[in-house]
């Protein structure tokens, strides 16, 4: 797979580099013939080796936002800020389109804290799937997994990164995983 820069519906954009799928969530639960019906549920992660050669040229910030600075451990409440940065195709290349900022609807109790609804001013769009959410202090939240139409059309579900990158560390085999560190330093703009 490759990493491209200002794509859109017209153009692939700019090759950054280049990688391969090290980790799904959804193929290890298969394999691993996983039950937890919250697991199952929520538990939506891919990870991409990217390849030596690129890896330089590859940042592991969040563009517009920098960080992650961290991994959110304490959760949200409602009206907790969010950051997220996602770049569809179906945004035509306009990468003003892109940073958006809202906030939380608060922790999904029900599903043992595996998801977080949020709400942001132009909801995540497919496309958007796998783009890194921040909170308040540049920690990575979540990773966004689906739009919701009801009961709250338009909020997006976050599935937890913590809880899906303990999973990935107990069922991966990849020896030393864990979250890196943004090179950039987060910004809220606020």
């Amino acid at each position: 797979m490759t990493f491209s820069d200002d794509g859109s519906l017209a153009s692939s954009g700019t090759t950054v580099g280049s990688g391969t799928l090290a980790y799904s969530s959804w193929l290890t639960m298969q394999k691993d013939g996983e039950k937890g019906a919250n697991t199952c549920s929520y538990n939506d992660l891919a990870l991409v080796k990217v390849d030596p050669a690129d890896v330089t040229d590859v940042n592991p910030s969040v563009p517009f936002w920098g960080g992650p600075v961290g991994i959110d451990t304490q959760g949200t409440v409602p009206g907790d800020p969010v950051y997220t940065y996602g770049n569809s195709s179906l945004r035509a290349g306009i990468s003003a389109l892109s940073p958006h900022t809202g906030i939380s609807l608060g922790d999904q109790a029900a599903d043992g804290g595996w998801s977080h609804q949020v709400y942001t001013a132009a909801p995540g769009i497919p496309g958007d799937s796998g783009s890194g959410f921040l909170d308040a202090n540049g920690d990575a939240l979540g990773v966004l997994s689906t739009v919701e139409l009801a009961p709250l059309a338009g909020a997006n579900g976050v599935g937890d990164l913590g809880k899906e990158l303990a999973y990935a560390q107990a069922h991966s085999g990849i020896a030393g995983l864990h979250l890196v560190r943004g090179t950039e330093a987060f910004n809220s703009g606020l």
